[in-house]
C-alpha cells in the first residue's frame, strides 16, 4: 500500500460530558484520582498505553465509547461530582494567599525541569518532583506565580534493562499534539517567537503553557522550522548532552524564559531561581535595566534585590563550572551589551577548578547565582548548613554559620502522593477542609482516633495493587529479553503480601549507596529468608546516562535479585518514573534511604511513603534529621563525620542490619497494640510528617521567609529609577578601591581565667581609609567552639572604637576583631563580602 497521507479523526464528545476535554488541558486532574478514573474508565487499556494521558485517552478512545458513557447515569454521576469539585477548586476566592498574604508580589519561578505526572516526562528525578509539587502547592494557596521551563520533545530517557541487568536509554519523540499543553498566541491569534542569541546567531523558541490548577507554566520550544537541526536539538533532551549543549540549554533557559514571561505580559516581581540551571535569568534582566539608561553595576543590584536562589546539592556533579572559552561561545558579546568587561561580568561567577592538576578559573552557575541574589536558601537544615561551609569562601574572614545562605526543608504534595484509599480513610476523621490546611499539625492529631484495623486494611490493599503492578512490569520486562516459560511464570509469584516489604527508589547517584544492603549478604539472606518473619525488598531508580558506577550499581542490586536464595524476594523494576513512585511509596510497608551523610540535601521520597502510613528507616541525613522523633520510623547509624568511606559504609550497613534484626521486623510481626504497635508506628507517621512536610508548608515558608521581604526590598531598591540601588552600587564600588588600604589594630585587656558575667574591655584603632567612619561596622567577635557571638564596638573620639564584652558562659574563648562596612539598605552584614581582622 502507497500511503499518501495521514488524517486523524477526532471523537466528538457528547454535550453531558463535553467538559473532559477541558480538565483534560489542566493538571489539577494529576492529583485528583477520581478525575483520573473518568477517563480511565472510558477504555482502561487506552489510559494505561499512552502513561494515564488524559488528552491522548480522548483521541483513541471511540466514539461509541464516549457515546456509551454520556448514557451512563452513574458515571454521568461521577463526573458532575469532579466538575463540581474543579469548579470549587478553581473559583475559590478565600484561598490561603488572599487571607494570609493580601497583596503579594507576582513571582516567577525558573526550574530546567518539572515533574506534574508521568505522561510529561520532562523531569529525571528530586529536583523535577520538586519543582512539579512547588507549582501544585503555590496553585493550592493561591499565589500569583508563574513557572518557567523547557519542553524536551524526547523527555528524559525511557530506561530499560538488558537481560545481564544493565541500564539501556532509549529516547521517544514526543508527540505534542496529545499532550496537555497549548502553543502561547499573540493578540492577533499568531504562534508567539522569541530570539536569542546563541554562539554566533539567533535561535528561535516557540512558548507552551500549561495549566496546571490555578497557576500557569511557560515551556520553551527550540524544535521549529526555522532553526537548523542543531539548534533545535537544543530541547530534545534533559541532561543528555555534554557541557556545550548544558551551556546553550541554560542560556536558553534564563535568557528566553525572561522573554517568554515580556511577551506574554505575565508581571513579576520576584525571581527564584530553582538551582544554578536558571542562574543566566540575571544576564537578561541586567540587559533590560541597561537599556533603560542604568549603568551595569546599578542594574546588578536592581535585578539582585529582587532574586531568590535555592541551591539543592553539596555534591560537586550538581554545581555546574565551565572553562571561560566554552563561555566566551556562548554568552561572549553579554559583556558589550551590558556595558561592562569581561572580568567583571565574568568575576562573579568565578570559582577556581583544579582540573587536569592545574587550577584555572572557572564560570560556576551556583557562585554566579549567589552573586546575582540577595536570598539564598538550602534545602533542609542540615544542608543549609552544609551549604554555609561549603560556600564560605566567598565572604572570607567569616565564621560559616554568618554565611547569608538560610533553609527551606523540602516538602512533598501530599494529594500527588496519598492513595486514594488513604484519603478517603483520613476524611473520616479529619474535618472536611482537611485538604486545604495540610501544614496545620494540631489537626492531624486526629489520626488517634483511626483503628488499627482500618489502618491495616487500606495498606493491604494497597500493597496488593504494588505487587500486582511489580508483577506486571517485571513480566513484560522477561518477555521483551526472551526469558523461558518458567521464567516468565515465575513473575507471578514475586513478592508476598504476608511479608514485610521494604521499598527503595531514587536517582542512583552512588553517594545515595543503594547497594549497601549487599554488604552482608549472608546476614541479608537470614534476614530475608526466616520463615517466620520473612523480609522482601522492592528496589527502582536509574543512573545518568553517563554514569557508569551508578550503572553498575543497578546491575549488582539485578544480579543479587537472580541469586536462588533472593530470588522472587528481591526485586528491582525498570524504568522508574513517577507512576512507579506512587505504587511504591502507596504500598510498601518501610521506605528506606542510606545516602552518604551529609551529602543527600533533602530527599523527600520518604515523605511520600509516610504520607501514606509507611514509616521511613534512614540515615540522619536531610530531611530525616528533622523528622525523625524516635517513634515515627527509624534511624541507620550516627550523627558523625567519618574519614574513611569504608569504615562509614561498615557502621551504616551494621546499623541497618541490626535495627531491621531487632527492632523493626519483631514490631511488624508481633501483633498487639499500644506504643509498641505496629499501627502505632504507621499512625505516628502519618501525623508527624504529613503537615511538617506538606508541600504546602514548604511554600508557606518561602512565602513569608522569602517572597514577601525579597519584594518589599526590592520595591524600595528599584524606586524613583533605581537611585537606592545606584547608591548601592556607587558605595560598593567606592568601599571595595579603598579597602586594600584600611587598617584595623586592638587589644583587650583579657585575664587567664574568668569568672562567668565578667566583662572585658576591647579597643581597636582604625584607619578608615577615608570610608566613613559611620559606615564601618566594628566587633569583637567571641569564638566559644563553633559558636559565634558578636559585639559591636562604639566609635569613640578619632579613629578608636571600644566596647565592654561580657563572658557570659563559662567555657574557653578565642576572642578577635574586626569590621566590616555597612550602609542602610544591604540586604545583609556582610553582603560586600569584605570583612578585614586585627
Amino acid at each position: 500500500m502507497n500511503i499518501i497521507g495521514k488524517v486523524t479523526v477526532l471523537p466528538q464528545l457528547p454535550g453531558k460530558i463535553a467538559r473532559l476535554s477541558e480538565l483534560a488541558y489542566n493538571l489539577y486532574w494529576s492529583w485528583t484520582p477520581h478525575a483520573q478514573n473518568l477517563y480511565a474508565e472510558l477504555d482502561a487499556e487506552i489510559w494505561e498505553r499512552f502513561q494515564h494521558n488524559p488528552v491522548r485517552t480522548l483521541l483513541e478512545v471511540s466514539q461509541e465509547r464516549l457515546n456509551a458513557a454520556a448514557a451512563d447515569p452513574a458515571y454521568l454521576a461521577r463526573y458532575q461530582q469532579v466538575m463540581a469539585d474543579f469548579d470549587a477548586y478553581m473559583g475559590k476566592k478565600d484561598t490561603w494567599a488572599s487571607k494570609n498574604a493580601p497583596g503579594m508580589e507576582p513571582v516567577a519561578y525558573f526550574s530546567m525541569e518539572y515533574a506534574f505526572h508521568e505522561s510529561l516526562p520532562i523531569y529525571s528525578g528530586g529536583l523535577g518532583v520538586l519543582a512539579g509539587d512547588h507549582c501544585k502547592s503555590a496553585s493550592d494557596l493561591g499565589l500569583p506565580f508563574t513557572a518557567v521551563g523547557m519542553l524536551f520533545h524526547q523527555g528524559y530517557f525511557r530506561q530499560l534493562f538488558d537481560k545481564d541487568g544493565w541500564q539501556n536509554e532509549a529516547y521517544d519523540e514526543l508527540d505534542l499534539t496529545t499532550l496537555p499543553i497549548r502553543v502561547a498566541l499573540n493578540d492577533a491569534g499568531e504562534e508567539i517567537r522569541l530570539k536569542v542569541w546563541i554562539g554566533n546567531h539567533d535561535v528561535q523558541v516557540r512558548v507552551w503553557k500549561l495549566q496546571v490548577g490555578r497557576i500557569q507554566v511557560l515551556l520553551l520550544d527550540t524544535n521549529v522550522p526555522e532553526n537548523n537541526e542543531d539548534d533545535r536539538k537544543l530541547t530534545a533532551r534533559l541532561y543528555g548532552g555534554n557541557q556545550e549543549l548544558r551551556v546553550q540549554q541554560y542560556v536558553l533557559l534564563g535568557v528566553a524564559g525572561i522573554r517568554a514571561l515580556r511577551a506574554l505580559n505575565i508581571p513579576a516581581s520576584v525571581y527564584h531561581m530553582n538551582e544554578g540551571h536558571a542562574a543566566l535569568m540575571s544576564l537578561e534582566r541586567m540587559r533590560e535595566y541597561v537599556a533603560q539608561g542604568l549603568d551595569f553595576k546599578t542594574a546588578l543590584e536592581t535585578a539582585a534585590s529582587s532574586t531568590l536562589f535555592t541551591t539543592h546539592t553539596p555534591v560537586a556533579a550538581g554545581n555546574d563550572a565551565f572553562s571561560y572559552d566554552l563561555m566566551d561561545r556562548y554568552i561572549g558579546r553579554w559583556p558589550g551589551v551590558l556595558n561592562t568587561t569581561r572580568d567583571e561580568l565574568y568575576g562573579l561567577a568565578r570559582h577556581d577548578q583544579n582540573w587536569d592538576g592545574q587550577v584555572v578559573p572557572a564560570f560556576s552557575m551556583t557562585v554566579f547565582a549567589l552573586h546575582m541574589s540577595r536570598a539564598a536558601n538550602g534545602v533542609s537544615e542540615l544542608h543549609g548548613e552544609v551549604s554555609r561551609k561549603m560556600w564560605n569562601f566567598l565572604y572570607e574572614g567569616a565564621n560559616p554559620e554568618e554565611v547569608h545562605i538560610g533553609h527551606v526543608t523540602n516538602g512533598a504534595h501530599n494529594l500527588t502522593f496519598t492513595s486514594q484509599p488513604m484519603r478517603d480513610l483520613l476524611s473520616t476523621v479529619l474535618p472536611q477542609d482537611w485538604t486545604e490546611r495540610l501544614e496545620d499539625e494540631q489537626m492531624w492529631q486526629a489520626v488517634e482516633n483511626l483503628s488499627d484495623q482500618q489502618l491495616s486494611d487500606v495498606q493491604r490493599e494497597m500493597k496488593r495493587q504494588m505487587i500486582t503492578f511489580v508483577r506486571g512490569r517485571m513480566k513484560e520486562q522477561m518477555l521483551r529479553n526472551g526469558a523461558s516459560a518458567a521464567d516468565v511464570a515465575h513473575t507471578d509469584q514475586l513478592l508476598d503480601e504476608n511479608a514485610l516489604t521494604i521499598g527503595f527508589a531514587r536517582r542512583f547517584a552512588t553517594y545515595k549507596r543503594a547497594t549497601l544492603l549487599f554488604r552482608d549478604k549472608a546476614r541479608l539472606s537470614r534476614i530475608v529468608n526466616n520463615p517466620e518473619r520473612p523480609v522482601q525488598f522492592v528496589f527502582a531508580g536509574k543512573a545518568h546516562p553517563a554514569d557508569n558506577p551508578g550503572k553498575a550499581f543497578i546491575q549488582e542490586i539485578f544480579r543479587v535479585s537472580q541469586e536462588p536464595e533472593f530470588r522472587g524476594k528481591i526485586v528491582i523494576l525498570e524504568n522508574y518514573d513517577m507512576n512507579v513512585a506512587r505504587h511504591l511509596v502507596q504500598g510498601v510497608d518501610i521506605w528506606l534511604n542510606n545516602p552518604r551523610r551529609p551529602l543527600e540535601a533533602s530527599g523527600t521520597s520518604g515523605m511520600k511513603a509516610s504520607f501514606n502510613g509507611s514509616p521511613n528507616f534512614s540515615v540522619l541525613d536531610g530531611w530525616w534529621r528533622e523528622g525523625y522523633d524516635g517513634d515515627n520510623g527509624w534511624s541507620i547509624g550516627e550523627e558523625r563525620e567519618y574519614a574513611d568511606l569504608n569504615v562509614q559504609d561498615d557502621a551504616d550497613a551494621f546499623s541497618l542490619y541490626t535495627t531491621l534484626e531487632t527492632q523493626i521486623v519483631p514490631r511488624y510481626y508481633g501483633g498487639g497494640t499500644g506504643p509498641a504497635s505496629w499501627a502505632h508506628t504507621v499512625r505516628d507517621s502519618i501525623e508527624t510528617v504529613s503537615p511538617r512536610f506538606s508541600m504546602q508548608r514548604q511554600v508557606i515558608d518561602y512565602v513569608q521567609q522569602y517572597y514577601l521581604p525579597i519584594a518589599q526590598r526590592a520595591a524600595t531598591v528599584s524606586k524613583d529609577r533605581s537611585a537606592k540601588a545606584k547608591q548601592i552600587a556607587e558605595w560598593k564600588t567606592w568601599v571595595r578601591q579603598q579597602w586594600p588600604y584600611t587598617q584595623i589594630t586592638a587589644q583587650a585587656n583579657l585575664p587567664t581565667t574568668a569568672r562567668p558575667g565578667q566583662t572585658v574591655t576591647v579597643t581597636a584603632n582604625v584607619n578608615p581609609a577615608g570610608i566613613n567612619p559611620a559606615e564601618l561596622n566594628v566587633e569583637a567577635v567571641l569564638m566559644r567552639g563553633e559558636h559565634q557571638t558578636r559585639v559591636p564596638l562604639r566609635h569613640q573620639q578619632g579613629n578608636v572604637y571600644s566596647a565592654e564584652v561580657p563572658l557570659n558562659d563559662s567555657g574557653l574563648y578565642s576572642v578577635g576583631v574586626r569590621m566590616v562596612p555597612h550602609i542602610e539598605g544591604l540586604s545583609n552584614p556582610l553582603e560586600t563580602g569584605l570583612i578585614k581582622w586585627a
